[in-house]
C-alpha cells in the first residue's frame, strides 16, 4: 500500500483527508499543507493518467489511495474484473498517480469514518443523491415483512377447497393413520422444496421474479426461461380454476334457494367473470390493497376453522347424529383409524394424487420477492412457517373429524333405535342409530365416506364454513393473479423469448406490471368461459410440480458444483435431500396424471431447445457455468493421466492469426477440420513495449473471442506482448495449452512479401518454422492466390511481419495504438466470407505426399473431407516413383492407404518428378534468388564468412551449387502442380525442410515460393514432426 507522510500540522487544519484544491495545488507545484516532502511515496512525482478519479485519502490514521471495505464497492457487481464504484483500480494503486481534474469527484471513503462506517448527517447519502437527481421526490414503494408478505400469502394459497370438501372424505377412505402418512409424504416434498427455496433465496440479493428469478439465476436462462413461461401461464389458468371453484359454490347455493340466474353452466361463467374482474380491480389498486384483502381472507378462514373446532366439542343434536356426528368417541376414532377403500379412487396413490395439490402453493410468497423488505429473511422464514402451520391444520382436522363422525349415516331421524337392538350392525348401533340398511346397499347420503360437506355439518355455524370456502378459493385466485404477472414481468425484461417484451413495463412506485395483469385477466376469463377445467387442471398441477423439481435440482446442482459463489446464509438444507425432492416431484407428476406429465416435459423441452438455439446474451453466474468449469477441470486433469496413443491422435493447432478477423480464411480452414474434434488456439503477438501493449491486450481479447463465437468457430484466443514476432511465437509455442490439451501443429499464413520485407522479418519468419520443429511441432503453411490478410478492407493496422508489403506505412507493426478497435465493434462487424464457408461440389482435393512425415499430410485433408461442405470432393493422392516400377509402387501405396482406412482409392504415381524443368522456369528461379546472392565468386573463405556475418540470409555461390538439385526439384514440382491440379478445390503438399544453419532463409523461401506460385486453389504446405499420426493396428 503506497503511503503518504503526514507533516505536523496545527490541529485546526487537520481535516483528515485531502481536499481537491489542496491536491491540485500539490500537483501545480504549490506547497499546500499536505504537500509531500522529497522522497515521499505519494504517487505524484511522474504523473500518468489515472484509470479513475480516486484521490489520496486518510485511512487508519495515514494518507493512502486505498479505501476501507464498503457496501457500495460490491453492489451491482457483475463479471470478474468489472470496475467497482468508489474503489480505486489496481492501476491507481500500482501505477504512478495523476488525477484528472475533469473527472474529479468525492470518493466514497471521504464519506466514511476511518473505521469504514458511514457518517451520520446529510453527507451519508451524498454520492447516491448526486447520481440520482430528484430521488427524494419519488414515493417509497410498499414492502412487506415475512408474516404479511410470505407466511399469510403461502398459507392462503396452500389452503383450498380440498381442506373443506375432500380431506374428511380422504380420512374415511384411507383411515386416520394412512391419511396422516399421505399428509406427511406431501409435506415432505414441500418442506424439502421450502428448504431449497430458502437456500437459493439466501445466496445473494433476490429481486422481483419469484420462482423464475430463483431458477434462472441458479440453473441459467435455458431451464429458467422455460419454467418461467409455463409457471406464469399455470398461475394465470389457476386463477380461472380457483374462481370457478368459488363460482360453483355460489351456484350451488343459488340452486338450493331456486335462484339461478340463467342456467347452471352459464351461472358459473357469469359469476366467475364478475369475480375475477373484482379481483383484478383489487390487484390494480396496488399491492397494499391486495395485502389487505388477503388478511381479510385469512381471518375468515381462521374463524371458519375455529368454528369447526368449537363444533366438534358441542354435544351433537339429533339431526347431526342422524348424519353421523357423535362428538369425540374413542371407538369412532379406532374404527376410522384403519382404511376402508371404496370406489375407483380407493387406493393409497389415488388418494395421494387427490390430496397433494392441497399441499402446494408454497411459492406464493417467493413469487412477489420484489415486494418484500428483505427476501433473504422473509422467504425462508415465511415459507417454512406456512408449511408448518398448514400441516398442523391438516393433521388436526383429519384426527378430529375422524374421531367424531362415522363413515356411513342415513340422515334420517327415523333410524334411531334402542341401544343393543337386534339386527343392527355397525358402530352407530351402540349410539342408538341403525344405519345398517343404507350401509349394506351403499346408499347412505351422509357420513365421512359419502358427504363432502361433513365439516359444515360438524361446525358450530355452517355458513362460516361456506365463508371459509369462499375465502380459500378467492385468496388462492388473488395470489395467482398477482404471481403470474410478477413472474412474467421479470421474464419479459430478460428478453429470452420474442414478442413478450411489451408486457415487461412497470408502472407506479412498485413497478406494477399492469399490462401483465390485463394479459392474466384475459387468459383467466378465457378459461372461465370454457367452464370445464377438468382436463387442464392436471396439467397445471404438473407445471407446479415441475417448478418444485427444478427448484430442488437447482439447490442440489449449486451445492454439488462446489462453486465458491454458493454461500447461502440458510444452512439447514441438504443437497441429497434436494435431489431426493426433485426425483420425488417427477415421480408424483406421473402418479398424478402420466399424460399431463409428458405434456409438461414436452413443453419444457421445446422451450429449452429454443433458448439453447437462440443463446441469449445473459450472464447470471449460474450453477451450469460452475458445472461446466468443474467438468472441464476434472476431464483436463484426468486427461493428464491417460497415455497418448496414435489411434487417439488429434491435430491440435496453434494458429498464428494475429487478430483473427484479419485472416478469416486461415481461421475458417483450421476451424473446419478441428470443429468438435480437437483444440484450436488463435495466437496473436502484440509487438511493442509491454506497458503500451498490455492495455490493448486486455481490451481486445474479449472482442476477438466474441468474433470467433459469432463466426461459429470453436477456438480459443490468446495473445502475448513481445519485442519481436519470433520471441512472441516462442512464448506461445512453449506456454499455450493445458496438460494434454496442448498444440502439436503450428499453422500460419505464407509470407507473400518476403522479397520486399526487411531481412530481419524474413529471418524471423523462417526462424519460427525452425523453432516449431525444435519443439516437435508439425507445421502447416497456407497460401492463397488473393492472400490471407483482409485488414485493408477492415481499415485497421496489421502485424507487418506477415503482410507488411500491403501496408508499408505500418513498418513498425502493431505499435500504432490508433488502430485499436472497440471490442463491441469488433464482434459486430460484418463477417468476411471465404472459400472454406462455401460448398465445393464435385471437385478434387489433391494430396502430394512426397515425403513420409508420419501421415499428417494425409490426415488433415481426410478430416476436411469428412465435413459436409467438402464431402462431395474426390481425394487424389500423388506420390513420386520410378517409371519402370509404377504398378508395383502404386499397389504398395494403395495397400498402405487401405490399411489406414482413409477411403483414398485414387492414387497417381509421378514418374517424371525428377525430370529437368523447362529452361524458362529455371531462369525464373535464378532471377528470384538473384537479389539475395552474395556473389562471392572466387573470394577466399575468410572474406566470405565476413560477408555472411552481417547478412546471414544471403546465399553463397557454394550453397547455390550444393542445393541445385533440390531447387530444380521445386521448379519441377510446380510444373506438375500446374498440369494436374490447376482446377482442384485444395492442394495439400509436403514441403521440403531447410536444414538449420545450412540453408539460408531466402533460399528456403525461394523454394516455397517456386513450389506454390501461380496456382489458383488454396495450397496447404504440411509437414509433420516425423512421428506417426496414422496407424493400421488395433492396439
Amino acid at each position: 500500500m503506497a503511503e503518504l507522510p503526514i507533516p505536523d500540522l496545527p490541529p485546526a487544519r487537520c481535516s483528515g483527508r485531502f481536499t481537491i484544491s489542496t491536491f491540485l495545488g500539490m500537483e501545480e507545484g504549490g506547497r499546500g499543507p499536505y504537500t509531500p516532502t522529497e522522497g515521499s511515496s505519494c504517487d505524484s512525482v511522474q504523473p500518468t493518467q489515472l484509470s479513475s478519479s480516486t484521490l489520496c485519502t486518510r485511512t487508519f490514521g495515514y494518507n493512502t489511495v486505498d479505501v476501507v471495505p464498503a457496501y457500495e464497492h460490491y453492489a451491482n457487481s457483475k463479471g470478474v474484473g468489472d470496475p467497482r464504484k468508489g474503489r480505486p483500480s489496481l492501476a491507481d494503486l500500482h501505477s504512478i498517480l495523476k488525477p484528472d481534474p475533469g473527472r474529479l469527484r468525492m470518493p466514497v471513503s471521504d464519506l466514511q469514518h476511518s473505521n469504514g462506517l458511514p457518517e451520520a448527517g446529510p453527507e451519508a447519502g451524498l454520492e447516491e443523491a448526486e447520481g440520482e437527481p430528484g430521488r427524494d421526490s419519488e414515493p417509497e414503494p410498499v414492502r412487506f415483512g415475512w408474516v404479511k408478505g410470505v407466511m399469510i400469502r403461502c398459507m392462503l394459497n396452500i389452503w383450498g377447497v380440498i381442506l373443506y370438501l375432500r380431506l374428511p372424505w380422504i380420512t374415511a377412505q384411507a383411515g386416520i393413520a394412512l391419511t396422516w402418512l399421505i399428509i406427511l409424504l406431501s409435506v415432505t416434498v414441500t418442506t424439502i422444496t421450502g428448504l431449497s427455496i430458502s437456500a437459493i433465496s439466501t445466496n445473494g440479493k433476490v429481486k422481483s421474479g419469484g420462482t423464475y428469478f430463483l431458477i434462472s439465476r441458479s440453473l441459467g436462462p435455458e431451464l429458467g426461461g422455460s419454467i418461467g413461461l409455463i409457471f406464469a401461464f399455470a398461475n394465470a389458468v389457476a386463477v380461472a380454476m380457483h374462481t370457478v371453484g368459488f363460482a360453483e359454490t355460489v351456484r350451488d347455493l343459488l340452486q338450493e334457494h331456486n335462484s339461478l340466474i340463467v342456467d347452471p353452466t352459464n351461472d358459473i361463467r357469469i359469476i366467475g367473470v364478475i369475480t375475477v374482474t373484482v379481483l383484478l380491480g383489487i390487484s390494480l389498486a396496488g399491492m397494499e390493497w391486495e395485502a389487505k384483502a388477503q388478511i381479510l381472507f385469512f381471518l375468515v378462514i381462521l374463524v371458519s376453522f375455529i368454528n369447526y373446532l368449537v363444533g366438534t366439542v358441542i354435544p351433537a343434536t339429533a339431526e347431526k347424529q342422524a348424519k353421523g356426528f357423535f362428538s369425540y368417541r374413542a371407538d369412532i376414532f379406532a374404527q376410522n383409524f384403519v382404511p376402508n377403500w371404496r370406489g375407483p379412487e380407493g387406493s393409497f396413490f389415488g388418494l395421494f394424487s387427490i390430496f397433494f395439490p392441497s399441499a402446494t402453493g408454497i411459492l406464493a410468497g417467493a413469487n412477489i420477492s420484489g415486494d418484500l423488505k428483505d427476501p433473504a429473511v422473509a422467504i425462508p422464514k415465511g415459507t417454512l412457517m406456512a408449511i408448518f402451520w398448514t400441516t398442523m391444520s391438516y393433521l388436526v382436522l383429519s384426527a378430529t373429524i375422524g374421531a367424531c363422525v362415522v363413515r356411513d349415516a342415513s340422515g334420517s331421524l327415523n333410524d334411531s333405535v334402542a341401544v343393543g337392538s337386534p339386527g343392527c350392525e355397525g358402530l352407530a348401533c351402540s349410539f342408538g342409530w341403525n344405519f345398517t340398511a343404507c350401509a349394506q346397499q351403499q346408499s347412505c347420503r351422509y357420513g365421512l365416506s359419502n358427504y363432502y360437506q361433513s365439516m359444515s355439518m360438524v361446525s358450530g355455524f355452517g355458513p362460516l364454513i361456506t365463508a371459509g370456502i369462499f375465502g380459500a378459493t378467492l385468496s388462492s385466485a388473488l395470489a395467482c393473479l398477482v404471481s403470474a404477472p410478477k413472474v412474467f414481468q421479470c421474464l419479459c425484461k430478460d428478453q429470452l423469448y420474442p414478442l413478450i417484451g411489451f408486457f415487461g413495463k412497470g408502472y407506479g412506485r412498485n413497478s406494477e406490471p399492469i399490462r401483465g395483469y390485463m394479459l392474466t385477466y384475459v387468459i383467466a376469463v378465457g378459461f372461465i368461459l370454457i367452464a370445464e377445467l377438468n382436463a387442464i387442471a392436471p396439467i397445471i398441477s404438473n407445471f407446479f410440480l415441475c417448478s418444485y423439481a427444478l427448484i430442488n435440482f437447482s439447490c442440489f446442482h449449486a451445492s454439488i458444483t462446489n462453486s465458491p459463489g454458493w454461500r447461502p446464509s440458510f444452512r439447514y438444507y441438504s443437497k441429497w435431500a434436494a435431489l431426493f425432492g426433485a426425483a420425488v416431484s417427477v415421480v408424483i407428476m406421473f402418479l398424478l396424471t402420466w399424460w399431463a406429465a409428458l405434456i409438461a416435459f414436452g413443453i419444457v423441452i421445446f422451450l429449452l431447445g429454443y433458448v439453447l438455439y437462440k443463446k441469449p446474451d445473459v450472464n447470471w453466474g449460474s450453477s451450469m457455468q460452475a458445472s461446466s468449469y468443474n467438468m472441464a477441470l476434472n476431464y483436463s486433469v484426468g486427461l493428464s493421466e491417460v497415455d497418448e496413443h496414435i489411434k487417439n491422435y488429434r491435430p491440435q493447432c496453434l494458429v498464428l492469426t494475429g487478430p483473427p478477423n484479419f485472416r478469416p480464411a486461415l481461421v475458417d480452414f483450421v476451424g473446419t477440420f478441428t470443429k468438435n474434434l480437437s483444440l484450436m488456439l488463435c495466437g496473436n503477438v502484440l509487438i511493442g513495449p509491454w506497458k503500451q501493449k498490455m492495455p490493448e491486450s486486455r481490451l481486445m481479447a474479449d472482442g476477438h473471442t466474441k468474433w470467433l463465437m459469432k463466426r461459429k468457430i470453436k477456438a480459443f484466443y490468446t495473445d502475448v506482448v513481445a519485442e519481436d514476432l519470433r520471441s512472441g511465437v516462442q512464448m506461445l509455442i512453449q506456454a499455450a495449452g493445458l496438460g494434454k490439451m496442448r498444440p502439436n501443429i503450428l499453422v500460419l499464413g505464407y509470407k507473400r512479401n518476403w522479397r520486399t520485407a526487411s531481412p530481419q522479418s524474413l529471418e524471423d519468419y523462417v526462424g519460427i518454422l525452425h523453432d516449431a520443429f525444435d519443439f516437435k511441432y508439425g507445421v502447416c503453411l497456407m497460401r492463397m492466390k488473393e492472400g490471407l490478410n483482409v485488414s485493408r478492407v477492415l481499415q485497421a493496422h496489421v502485424n507487418p511481419t506477415f503482410e507488411a508489403a500491403e501496408h508499408p506505412e505500418n513498418g513498425t507493426g502493431s505499435r500504432a495504438a490508433p488502430g485499436t478497435v472497440d471490442p463491441t465493434t469488433l464482434a459486430s462487424e460484418q463477417q468476411a466470407s471465404t472459400i472454406f464457408q462455401s460448398k465445393q461440389g464435385k471437385k478434387t482435393i489433391d494430396i502430394y505426399w512426397l515425403f513420409d512425415d508420419g501421415g499428417l499430410t494425409l490426415l488433415i485433408p481426410y478430416l476436411l473431407g469428412r465435413k459436409k461442405r467438402w464431402g462431395k470432393c474426390k481425394i487424389r493422392v500423388f506420390v513420386g516413383g520410378q517409371i519402370n516400377r509404377m504398378d508395383e509402387e502404386r499397389k504398395a501405396i494403395v495397400s498402405l492407404l487401405s490399411k489406414f482406412r482413409l477411403g483414398f482409392h485414387e492414387v497417381h504415381i509421378l514418374p517424371d518428378i525428377n525430370q529437368k524443368p523447362r529452361p524458362e522456369h529455371i531462369k525464373r528461379f535464378d532471377e528470384l534468388i538473384a537479389p539475395f546472392r552474395l556473389n562471392d565468386g572466387f573470394k577466399d573463405e575468410a572474406t566470405v564468412n565476413e560477408m555472411r556475418q552481417g547478412c546471414p540470409w544471403k546465399i553463397s555461390d557454394e550453397e547455390v551449387d550444393k542445393n541445385r538439385a533440390k531447387s530444380l526439384r521445386q521448379v519441377r514440382l510446380n510444373e506438375i502442380l500446374q498440369d494436374y491440379s490447376r482446377d482442384a478445390a485444395l492442394i495439400a503438399i509436403t514441403p521440403p525442410i531447410g536444414r538449420k544453419g545450412r540453408c539460408p532463409s531466402s533460399l528456403y523461401m525461394a523454394w516455397l515460393e517456386t513450389l506454390s506460385q501461380d496456382l489458383r486453389p488454396p495450397i496447404i504446405l504440411t509437414r509433420g514432426n516425423q512421428e506417426n499420426v496414422l496407424t493400421f493396428y488395433c492396439q
